[in-house]
């Protein structure tokens, strides 16, 4: 039985009377991975920002134990660190709250002043943290009670930091590519190191040396000579690094907010993979006429990394390409590559050699993978998901917030198709360039006809992605976990495949806290669906970090 997140046990398999179902990529084993730090036991600790999870990671037999529970309550960990009593202090970061979970497991809030609390570390029996935003400020927390003493302020976005061997803490400022320090009891901040490529983490080796994480494509870490300011840069070609920590033999082991896992790293760059990467989602999902699949993965644009296939990147998918769980369990395990860090990329369609995205951020953006460019095409909506080019060249998008379908030409006019809406995820076209919606709150598939909705499908379980091919519409429903086909000529329907892993794990329920203006915040659930061009579909089990790829039997 192969283990993920969705399923520990490795049973939850998606099943199909009339298709073969395959992966093409692992089960990603971590949401994410963001703050580590190496416990009292000797696990590696990952907090887990986008699933609200922190798990324990044994560095030898790689055995993963959820600690803290997504539907615990602690919101969206960042970082984490152990006091000198066992207990272990996280930054939930969303509400601006820290939280400390004691040795016996029981929670105690130790502060909701801190906003967008990030970096965080302990000395000895004392606690502090720095604030991930602008003008953020370093400050020391009591967990017994007392109100935060600020130590300094003026801070572009701070992160992971420590305590150095000379007794300072040591910060990074993210957005002004700088490395400071300040004494523990206050003082004047002092400039360490400036030019360093997107600090988002400093950290110390057992022997004293400065290292530095940066979070961009190349995975860079520098290490400094604190007394010469010698540097020394090696890439290690993980993508979006977040944090580092050493166990008692100095080895390091690595974190990426991208594409989760935990990796070792040695001086000079090389990596051992501990606990692979994958999808932190994904959600939604395209397939381009040359067979590159693509998935809108929150932190970037990211395709299955898919062997043998035939192109540079391994990402293009045709006949035969797709990797089954048997191929998985027997050692073979594809991953991801990354094209674009891309922050909220919420949902993806692919057209004429372009891409189309739609963001949490509220905008939609058209995006050039041969040039790496990117035009920034509507800005302000409520919550765009759903996202398809109508046959005028035109976008149109479901603006689920806002219960609209849009519009946006080619000049980036916005206009509104239809309103009123309960809450619309994805759209598709027909053959006939007929626009259909899912709507997971009303539980139907829409038609819209002159700006009006016209129910195709209702009684359906929470339907999310949206698909045509043929003369038959496919939705995934994400309540039932499965794949329902609906005739668009009878209305007639059937389920396709069962026990998809989409959304929550089972047995999981929470309620989404709405978004903060100006704040990371997790993903919304969705779970994307699309048609390749031999006819295949392909399923974002976004439960599990997976693409499925659903095809008729051969023969």
């Amino acid at each position: 039985m192969y283990p993920s997140r969705f399923d520990d046990t490795g049973r939850t398999r998606t099943t199909s009377d009339r298709l073969e179902v395959r992966r093409l990529t692992r089960a990603n084993r971590l949401w994410g991975s963001n703050g580590v730090t190496f416990g009292p036991d000797g696990r590696l600790y990952v907090a887990q920002f986008l699933a609200g999870q922190i798990s324990a990671v044994d560095p030898v037999s790689r055995d993963i134990e959820v600690v803290v529970p997504l539907d615990g309550p602690v919101e969206a960990p960042d970082d984490l660190a152990f006091g000198a009593d066992g207990s272990m202090y996280i930054a939930d970061l969303t509400p601006g709250r820290v939280w400390r979970r004691g040795p016996g497991g029981e929670y105690t809030l130790v502060s909701d002043q801190v906003s967008v609390p990030n970096g965080i570390t302990c000395v000895g029996d004392r606690l502090f943290v720095n604030e991930m935003k602008m003008n953020g400020r370093l400050m020391e927390l009591f967990p017994g009670g007392g109100d935060p003493a600020v130590l300094t302020d003026g801070l572009a976005l701070g992160n992971a930091m420590q305590l150095g061997p000379d007794g300072c803490l040591y910060y990074p400022q993210m957005m002004r590519n700088e490395v400071w320090r300040i004494p523990p009891d206050g003082g004047v901040p002092e400039l360490v190191a400036e030019e360093v490529d997107d600090p988002v983490a400093v950290r110390f080796d057992r022997g004293g040396a400065l290292v530095v994480l940066s979070r961009g494509m190349a995975g860079l870490v520098t290490r400094i000579d604190l007394a010469t300011g010698t540097r020394s840069v090696v890439a290690t070609g993980i993508v979006g690094l977040d944090n580092a920590a050493f166990d008692h033999e100095n080895r390091m082991f690595v974190s990426s907010f991208a594409s989760g896992g935990i990796a070792e790293v040695d001086t000079d760059g090389r990596t051992r993979v501990v606990v692979p990467q994958g999808f932190d989602g994904p959600f939604g999902i395209t397939v381009d006429l040359g067979g590159t699949v693509y998935a809108a993965d929150h932190f970037s644009l990211a395709s299955p990394d898919v062997p043998g296939s035939g192109t540079a990147s391994g990402a293009a998918v045709g006949p035969g390409a797709a990797v089954g769980p048997g191929a998985i369990e027997d050692g073979h395990e594809p991953g991801v590559v990354t094209h674009e860090l891309m922050y909220a990329v919420h949902n993806v369609t692919a057209d004429d050699g372009l891409l189309h995205l739609t963001s949490q951020l509220g905008d939609v953006r058209t995006h050039d993978p041969v040039h790496r460019t990117t035009r920034v095409r509507a800005t302000g909506l409520d919550q765009p998901t759903g996202i398809a080019v109508a046959p005028d060249g035109s976008l149109v998008v479901a603006e689920t917030g806002a219960g609209r379908v849009l519009r946006i030409d080619d000049a980036d006019t916005v206009s509104v198709l239809a309103e009123g809406l309960d809450h619309p995820l994805d759209v598709a076209f027909d053959g006939q360039w007929r626009c259909y919606v899912s709507d997971d709150r009303r539980g139907a598939v829409l038609r819209l006809e002159d700006g009006e909705a016209v129910v195709v499908a209702d009684g359906l379980g929470a339907p999310q992605g949206l698909a045509v091919r043929g003369d038959e519409l496919f939705t995934v429903e994400v309540e039932h976990r499965w794949l329902r086909a609906i005739s668009l000529a009878t209305g007639a329907s059937r389920i396709d495949a069962e026990q998809l892993a989409v959304g929550l794990p089972p047995g999981i329920t929470r309620t989404e806290p709405e978004p903060i203006p100006g704040v990371p915040g997790r993903p919304r659930q969705f779970a994307g669906l699309a048609v390749a061009p031999d006819g295949a579909l392909l399923v974002s089990a976004n439960g599990e970090g997976s693409v499925l790829r659903l095809t008729a039997p051969a023969g």
